[in-house]
């Protein structure tokens, strides 16, 4: 036969900004948006991006162009992950928990054009622009004012914004701009469609980059593999900031969803959206299944909600406790280098007939590939070969598929050493193989607590605590001690009555003593990064301030 090749007709490029104009056409009338006493349809998300595109490209924005965007989960977050790609340019969403000097940083690295700004953090965009040195150009400000105050003024009059800070405001953007604008098509689908920061919980941040081709075979992936149906009623509680929402944005656009978006939230809101709206899909870090297991107001569903959790191994007690209120806990792994899912706790039928708590612990896994990424390993540090599928064995996670990242933004080296000549891509995590074949993390590398020549999963040993009744948050660190080099010191918020020593006697009836830890410390609340990551390079610190530990043995 001879060697047919690719044509015109056949390899245009594959982008994610398709699904939009497909779901005007077939849920035009269906609802996109939902937000406080505004509502959407398709048709109206679909007009809206392209005035926003359309307004974006008069202002001077060309193909390639940062546009950066610091805004809640409001409606315009939810377009301009269309509107801005739409006009040609990259999008870039901060993380809205920085500070004002890391945002100037990342706007400087990146050579921001424009900065989008909700209202209600307009102070730190103006101190982050602020740091910007002599000579070097600010991105341009526009205002992401309340929606409802921005549509109730009269077409024909501009939101009035500060001349000196904003250039306009993004109503403004929809207003001027055209409806029917050709929005720009990457020229190939290897294109940069985003840029996003990594949350820097190990190290500086870095700029991750994903091209048009990636980014749509995740967000298929991630809503076969989770199988979203038509039509979901999708609750905003993951900031879309974080990986994109890991890659829902466009998902909830590929099969028609009904975003419910959420200024801020807390375990109340939640309930009354999921009640009010009908919700049926959500997704958050496992501090998001806590807020939602330990809330003093929960109450049972009255009809199920699938939960995708992931950021962190959830522990098992917290996915027994949200699953008795009617969540259905899906658990995933995933990083902003690879834009989503790409490894989940895939359900076995026969493991339905187990007991509840066998069920949550095979849910607290992270499982199996999914079938958009081509392979996933744990390696051996040492020889470099896969580890034994004995659930006990651990090395690095590593990753190689289609959806993973072009590289770091300015920064070959770091991209080199992530992503190495034979082919895979290196997560920092660690984890283990169990004999039918799923995987399980462990920790993170620089997590590892090494006592007395034992490797001590921090993981491990903050699953059981919590299932102390009395513990709210866990964390455990390494606290250097002089005779075992290195033993765990567990940082602690409470929902009941405990001290020190019931926490430590809790755990060495379960634990190893080598595991145990040797300090417990009290919180009223454990720090967070911006995704719900509890902040451990913090709690690291505060370790090696505490008084030296008592010797005292563990055998």
């Amino acid at each position: 036969m001879n060697l047919l090749k690719p044509t015109s007709a056949n390899s245009c490029p594959l982008t994610p900004l398709t699904f939009l104009e497909r779901a005007a056409t077939v849920y035009g009338d269906c609802t996109s948006i939902v937000f406080n006493n505004t509502t959407f349809t398709w048709a109206h998300t679909h007009r809206r991006c392209r005035q926003v595109a359309s307004s974006l490209a008069r202002l001077g924005i060309r193909r390639g162009d940062v546009v950066s965007v610091l805004a809640y989960n409001v409606p315009a977050m939810y377009e301009l992950q269309f509107a801005v790609p739409m006009s040609g340019a990259v999008l870039n969403n901060l993380n809205t928990r920085l500070d004002a000097r890391t945002i100037s940083v990342m706007l400087r690295h990146s050579e921001s054009k424009m900065l989008l700004v909700d209202v209600h953090l307009r102070a730190l965009a103006l101190e982050a622009v602020s740091r910007f040195p002599p000579g070097t150009p600010p991105p341009v400000l526009v205002l992401i004012r309340d929606l409802e105050e921005s549509l109730s003024l009269p077409p024909t009059v501009e939101s009035r914004v500060n001349e000196v800070d904003f250039l306009m405001s993004y109503e403004d953007l929809v207003k001027k701009g055209n409806s029917n604008f050709d929005w720009i098509r990457p020229i190939n689908e290897w294109d940069p469609i985003t840029l996003n920061y990594t949350s820097g919980t190990t190290s500086a941040p870095k700029g991750v980059v994903h091209s048009h081709r990636a980014i749509f075979i995740i967000t298929v992936d991630s809503l076969m593999d989770w199988s979203v149906p038509k039509n979901p009623v999708y609750l905003w509680t993951l900031p879309m900031f974080h990986s994109n929402g890991w890659s829902f944005t466009w998902g909830m656009a590929a099969f028609g969803g009904t975003n419910i978006c959420l200024h801020k939230f807390n375990a109340d809101n939640i309930f009354s959206a999921v009640d009010r709206h009908k919700v049926t899909h959500m997704c958050g870090a496992p501090v998001v299944l806590n807020m939602i297991a330990n809330s003093p107001n929960a109450k049972p569903l009255k009809n199920p909600v699938h939960f995708l959790t992931g950021g962190a191994p959830p522990p098992s007690a917290v996915v027994l406790r949200t699953e008795s209120l009617g969540f259905i806990v899906s658990h995933g792994f995933g990083m902003t280098e690879v834009a989503g899912v790409v490894v989940s706790c895939a359900w076995k039928e026969k493991w339905n007939r187990l007991p509840v708590t066998d069920r949550a612990s095979l849910k607290a896994r992270q499982g199996v590939r999914t079938l958009a990424l081509t392979e996933v390993n744990v390696l051996d540090p040492e020889s470099g070969l896969g580890v034994k599928h004995d659930g006990l064995t651990q090395g690095e996670i590593v990753l190689k598929g289609p959806c993973l990242m072009l590289g770091y933004l300015k920064d070959p080296l770091a991209t080199a050493m992530c992503m190495k000549d034979n082919g895979w891509l290196y997560t920092g995590d660690v984890g283990v193989i169990h004999p039918d074949g799923y995987l399980e993390i462990k920790d993170r590398s620089k997590d590892v607590i090494i006592s007395g020549g034992e490797n001590v999963s921090s993981v491990e040993v903050e699953s059981v605590l919590y299932t102390n009744p009395a513990v709210h948050e866990a964390a455990v660190v390494a606290r250097q001690d002089k005779f075992w080099g290195e033993t765990p010191c567990a940082f602690v918020s409470l929902i009941g009555k405990a001290n020190s020593e019931d926490i430590i006697k809790f755990c060495r009836d379960r634990l190893p003593h080598y595991m145990v830890p040797t300090k417990v410390v009290f919180m009223e609340e454990l720090p967070k990064t911006a995704t719900g990551k509890i902040k451990k390079f913090w709690l690291r610190d505060m370790a090696k301030n505490l008084s030296p530990p008592k010797e005292r043995s563990r055998i």
